[in-house]
């Protein structure tokens, strides 16, 4: 398990960018990764505001799988979105709702790493995709 400040140290990220608190589980070829969205993240505040519902914008869910999917990526090597196929939003996430993300390897070859990612609140699929990295040397 990973904690906030290992989660920094793995990732390039910082706020408001940085989608993962949490690992829970880590091998070679399965992330368990949470995202806890509070009422505080600042694209609430245009994202479907009051008197609306406030939504965390899809795209996000997708930048979330893709961070969590960086936890594959080995040792000093870094890893850049390249692709996100079969994408498919499939509910709503607001606040107070913890993003449980799940990654697990497709395959690796020639510095890209292929990854399937499923986001779920409550053990009801909110976002999945098939997201791609391009691996390089970390600066």
């Amino acid at each position: 398990m990973r904690n906030i400040e290992e989660v920094r140290a793995k990732l390039p990220l910082r706020y408001p960018y940085l989608m993962i608190d949490r690992v829970l589980e880590e091998s070679p070829d399965h992330v368990v990764a949470i995202k806890n969205v509070t009422i505080n993240e600042p694209f609430f505040q245009g994202h479907f505001p009051e008197p609306l519902e406030a939504v965390m914008p899809g795209t996000l869910m997708v930048e979330a799988m893709a961070q969590a999917t960086g936890f594959l990526v080995e040792g000093r090597m870094s890893g850049y979105l390249v692709g996100a196929d079969k994408v498919r939003i499939r509910r709503k996430v607001i606040p107070g709702d913890q993003l449980r993300i799940e990654v697990r390897r497709l395959r690796e070859r020639r510095g890209l790493l292929q990854a399937e990612c499923e986001a779920s609140v409550d053990g009801e699929v909110a976002a999945s995709a098939t997201i791609s990295l391009f691996i390089t040397e970390a600066p």
